[in-house]
């Protein structure tokens, strides 16, 4: 699972989220709930569209009081798969190395290099470049 930080990193860089079944969030609220990490769910965690905006509703979540939070108080955790779905054509490979993992990608046309300790961080350094140089 990727950093909080690197997550809020890519949504302050314009990564966009449509919710999805399988996809894990924590409250970007500033409060002590920042360290739960959720899982969009039929279940307990349904996603509601409005004209208003989204928001995801908790089912069943009788321990604590909470009914639903608004899209963009919730921080998207993408996953190592959805992360390489957004690098698209430009990935090249993803190997181990002595330090973690690096993921060879091709950015606007250039072959670059992004290792980090997990495979999903790698990925997800590759996805905030591609993203600042093509809003650049």
């Amino acid at each position: 699972m990727i950093g909080h930080d690197l997550a809020r990193r890519l949504k302050e860089a314009g990564l966009r989220w449509t919710p999805a079944s399988g996809d894990r969030f924590i409250l970007d609220v500033g409060a002590d709930l920042g360290s739960d990490v959720f899982t969009v769910s039929d279940m307990t965690v349904d996603v509601h569209r409005f004209e208003t905006g989204t928001v995801l509703g908790f089912n069943g979540t009788t321990e604590w009081a909470l009914d639903s939070v608004e899209l963009m108080d919730a921080l998207w955790l993408p996953r190592e798969d959805q992360l390489r779905e957004l690098l698209g054509a430009g990935f090249i490979r993803l190997e181990a190395v002595q330090a973690g993992y690096r993921v060879d990608a091709t950015i606007l046309g250039r072959q670059r290099r992004f290792e980090a300790e997990t495979a999903d961080d790698a990925y997800a350094a590759a996805v905030l470049e591609l993203i600042s140089l093509a809003l650049a």
